[in-house]
């Protein structure tokens, strides 16, 4: 039920905006499938929505026989071919490589090995090796089997280059060949004009910081882990960074270490050089802060195995039906990977991946199947863009190429709505759709959620 009443209402929000001009939302007083502001055929496709389809979708995607469809491996492909069967089958056009459904993606898979280490050497006092998984993570995105870091660490606060906000952790410091301490999120704010207030904008993520990092020359970034800023355990850390990660071949530059180490680490390290992490924590909450040299070093031996592999996107499109509006699209999206199976796990050690993110690749799916059911000349005027993405567990990698090579020119997209991890739980009271306050969308969704009760 709850998925049933998720999907009526993106459909309706969507099916609304995605005319030239959306329709004024009539009142409707309880949770509805039917909402009057929205067009015959439209409810005609809501009231088409079956549960019991996006059911068997989530148990076939989630099965052992997929082996929790890793990226780059046979349960993988086998979730991206069944995913471009079912778009074929609701009479989608393929949007993908030479006119499939399948948008290659050239990855690399890397596995940082047990062997490496990573041991944290200050001025004076004993060193602090660190035991991997417990205490730390670290991949080598430069893609080479081994890489050897002896370098001095900073703590830069939140790593963040901001001028839009007005905010510069880094303060001209060189950087270069250093290694960098810094807090994952962001400042502190329910300002909207500052970092979107309570909204986690781009500068607030591990991708961001790593590649802000890189961009000026350093070899390694260390991310205090602490859950209430991270918003998830060092449980999630340990199984998505110490496992497999995928990468994008490209010519930017790339960390060394890209490495997180658990808080009471990162205690231990500040205070060998005479500081107080609390403190230190506190002052990068003000735009007056400055970078501090840490008395310490960083010596790694990050060993890694690394292979060349191959992916893909799932991508569909269902034209618009207006001659000129349907040059632009709006897209839907969730990704089909997820943890594929850790061997050295004893018992059941697939990730089957049901709620994440199975359910968003269901949800995905009935929407296909809901808006190809409407009659051509009553579709939205705009084209619809349907895409299953890899390697999101991997940091975002399938998105990522497919922001950088999508089906039509990225200016003709006005939204774009990513699903993930849905939990079938009880009847939706509310709805969020993360980033809408920043969107012209947001008016819409507020809108149809009134109708919706």
């Amino acid at each position: 039920m709850k998925k049933l009443i998720v999907l009526s209402f993106c459909l309706a929000t969507i099916l609304a905006s995605a005319q030239s001009t959306p329709s004024a939302p009539a009142k409707v007083k309880s949770r509805s499938v039917s909402a009057p502001s929205i067009s015959p055929a439209a409810q005609s496709a809501m009231k088409a929505i079956d549960g019991e389809k996006m059911r068997w979708h989530v148990r076939f995607l989630s099965h052992d026989l997929l082996e929790g469809r890793g990226t780059g491996a046979r349960g993988g492909d086998i979730a991206a071919e069944y995913i471009g069967t079912q778009f074929a089958l609701y009479g989608l056009q393929p949007a993908g490589n030479n006119g499939t459904y399948l948008q290659n993606v050239p990855i690399v898979l890397g596995t940082t090995k047990p062997e490496s280490t990573f041991t944290l050497i200050p001025a004076s006092g004993d060193s602090m090796t660190l035991k991997y998984l417990d205490d730390y993570v670290s991949n080598n995105e430069s893609l080479t089997a081994i890489a050897d870091i002896d370098a001095p660490i900073v703590y830069v606060g939140f790593g963040i280059e901001a001028p839009k906000y007005k905010w510069d952790d880094y303060k001209g410091i060189d950087v270069k060949g250093k290694v960098l301490l810094m807090n994952v999120n962001e400042p502190t704010s329910d300002d909207p004009k500052f970092f979107e207030g309570r909204a986690l904008t781009y500068f607030g993520r591990w991708t961001y910081k790593y590649e802000e990092a890189a961009r000026k020359g350093a070899v390694g970034v260390i991310l205090i882990h602490k859950t209430e800023m991270a918003s998830y355990g060092w449980d999630v850390v340990r199984n998505s960074w110490g496992s497999e990660r995928a990468y994008l071949r490209d010519s930017n530059p790339k960390l060394k270490a890209a490495s997180w180490v658990q808080l009471e680490v990162a205690h231990k390290l500040v205070a060998s050089s005479g500081l107080d992490l609390d403190k230190l924590m506190k002052s990068a909450e003000s735009r007056d802060f400055k970078p501090v040299e840490l008395k310490a070093r960083l010596k790694a031996h990050i060993v890694s195995t690394m292979k060349d592999s191959k992916s893909a996107n799932v991508v569909a499109i269902l034209p618009g039906s207006d001659p000129i509006l349907k040059s632009e699209a709006i897209i839907y999206s969730a990704h089909y990977d997820h943890l594929g199976i850790h061997p050295d796990q004893p018992g059941d050690n697939i990730y089957n991946g049901a709620a994440d993110n199975a359910t968003g690749c269901a949800i995905l799916l009935e929407m296909a199947r809901a808006y190809a059911s409407i009659p051509a000349a009553q579709r939205p005027k705009r084209s619809v863009i349907f895409a299953a993405v890899t390697a999101e567990e991997q940091g975002l990698r399938g998105s990522e190429f497919l922001g950088q090579k999508p089906p039509i020119p990225a200016g003709k997209i006005s939204l774009g709505l990513n699903f993930d991890d849905i939990p079938p739980i009880g009847v939706p009271e509310q709805v969020e759709v993360t980033g809408a306050e920043r969107q012209s969308i947001y008016p819409e969704v507020q809108a149809t959620a009134k109708e919706f009760g």
